[in-house]
């Protein structure tokens, strides 16, 4: 990477500093060894938590960063094709089994509407 080139998003510049010359990184890897290569698969769940309690986040399985992630495209209304491209599901009908999960808020909405449709009070 340039010399006062801006750090890739996710990197600690603190690393980067440290490793000065012997920093590798030029993909801007979000997990990287302390001299950015990147880091074994083996080692990504313990990385991952070191990053988030850095930032100050609540640490969370890695695993449920995923279902975090199509949680928050269906309550953002991200069209469904969409999100398959971001959650890179290769059927469609996985991205739909994530978008059938309704929330309680829209579940009442949905009984008004229907209630208001039928002559109810709501």
């Amino acid at each position: 990477m340039p010399q006062g080139a801006p750090h890739p998003p996710g990197t600690a510049l603190g690393d980067r500093k440290a490793a000065g010359g012997l920093w590798q990184d030029t993909r801007g890897l979000v997990f990287a060894t302390k001299y950015g290569t990147p880091i074994e698969p083996g080692n990504l769940t313990r990385m991952f938590q070191l990053r988030a309690r850095r930032a100050g986040v609540r640490v969370i399985p890695l695993r449920n960063t995923r279902h975090t992630c199509s949680s928050l495209l269906v309550a953002l209304k991200v069209d469904p094709k969409v999100a398959q491209r971001i959650l890179r599901h290769s059927q469609i009908a996985m991205t739909m089994e994530v978008y059938a999960e309704a929330s309680e808020a829209e579940i009442r909405d949905a009984l008004g509407k229907l209630s208001a449709a039928m002559g109810g009070t709501g």
